[in-house]
């Protein structure tokens, strides 16, 4: 029992109510565990296996797990930390993204002992009527309550009815699958809470919820994302995976390695260690690297993701006298263009903005275009500009 609560609570946020799953699990029978996702765009990025990667760790353990395609919630749309109402889904466009789903999630999850669901099966039948009476559970000031309805109603941004719909049919779900336990992200504890009141109305047990935190993106600050292009897509190519992976810096490796990693927690312990007694960091971060592109790409694909990137980035192209040089970057981060400039690579912060936006700035061998990008302390490696300029970079 407290090693299978150990590892449930690896990376998570919150376990509420912890003891109540605890006396659950004492049952010894498998939980009904469910995680529900939205079909808004055919690709994954590692920042969404978070959820998966537990929910593949729950079934290791004999639990029963559902993926719930949210191919009605996808006609809704997902109001979850928007400042304007999003535009819903047209019913091709979820069941093109939801059959694009199912190939990418079984790089993780087991297809013989997973259950995928569509809400759509117990919401087309439920009706008019049953959707009017799942609309007076709750009131208007409840769902204000939320702090994204509650931000747009005090700044004047209009809310449309269909929004407040989307944290019922989410806590249905939850009635329909009569789930033991849910899993989501930090920005969803209203809608999973929602489910507990939900069930308990219906007269079920109140599921118990399990939040998982936001994954940062390659850039350490902002959450993962495509339109931050700080994102690692699940089907990118096994190289630019590799390259990705090793361009985050030591601090977010570990963040990586708690919520994205299968190595068990003795392991990653036992790593922290050695990196603490003088271990180069990046022996770990290769090893992250290649259980990432193995998971979707094959151990065969990973070795040689591994070895194109050594051949490149660490065989012909450098210096054999590269020196070391330390940038003081603060607890605020140092921006690429200043860290250029004290690296001595660029005669301006005005050059190395040029040169980005010409694609002509490395880190470790990936093109670095955001403008946003920060050197963080713990953050190590190769900066490139051009073919022939290098610097070999620790920030502190």
């Amino acid at each position: 029992m407290t090693e299978a609560l150990e590892e449930i609570r690896r990376g998570a946020d919150e376990i509420l109510p912890e003891d109540e799953l605890a006396e659950r699990l004492k049952t010894g029978r498998p939980l009904k565990v469910k995680a529900g996702f939205d079909p808004t765009a055919p690709d994954l990025h590692l920042g969404h296996t978070v959820l998966i990667n537990k929910l593949r760790t729950l079934q290791n353990m004999g639990h029963e797990i559902t993926f719930l395609i949210g191919d009605f919630t996808g006609l809704i749309g997902d109001p979850t930390g928007r400042n304007a109402t999003r535009p819903p889904l047209t019913s091709e466009q979820v069941a093109d993204n939801a059959a694009t789903y199912k190939a990418q999630v079984f790089k993780i999850l087991d297809p013989e002992c997973t259950r995928v669901a569509f809400n759509s099966t117990w919401m087309h039948p439920l009706g008019a009527e049953g959707l009017i009476r799942l609309a007076a559970t709750h009131t208007v000031a409840r769902m204000l309550e939320r702090e994204d309805f509650s931000r747009r109603y005090r700044s004047g941004q209009p809310i449309a009815l269909h929004e407040f719909l989307y944290p019922l049919v989410q806590g249905y779900d939850s009635v329909a699958l009569q789930a033991d336990l849910e899993l989501g992200g930090t920005d969803q504890k209203f809608n999973l809470l929602m489910g507990r009141e939900l069930q308990k109305h219906y007269g079920q047990s109140p599921q118990c919820i399990l939040t998982m935190p936001l994954l940062e993106g390659t850039d350490g600050v902002n959450k993962m994302s495509k339109s931050m292009n700080n994102f690692i897509g699940v089907q990118e190519p096994p190289q630019e995976q590799f390259g990705k992976l090793m361009s985050i810096s030591d601090t977010l490796m570990w963040r990586y390695l708690d919520l994205l990693s299968f190595e068990p927690l003795d392991t990653l312990r036992r790593w922290k260690k050695e990196v603490q007694d003088g271990r180069n960091p990046r022996d770990i971060k290769v090893l992250l690297a290649g259980e990432i592109v193995a998971r979707f790409h094959g151990h065969a694909a990973a070795k040689q993701a591994h070895e194109d990137f050594e051949m490149r980035f660490r065989g012909h192209v450098l210096p054999d006298d590269l020196p070391e040089q330390v940038l003081e970057v603060g607890r605020e981060g140092l921006s690429l263009p200043q860290a250029l400039k004290q690296a001595g690579l660029v005669e301006s912060t005005s050059e190395a903005m040029r040169l980005m936006r010409e694609g002509g700035v490395r880190l470790d061998g990936e093109k670095i275009l955001d403008k946003a990008f920060c050197l963080t302390p713990g953050m190590q490696g190769i900066l490139q500009v051009g073919k022939r300029r290098f610097a070999r970079v620790v920030c502190r």
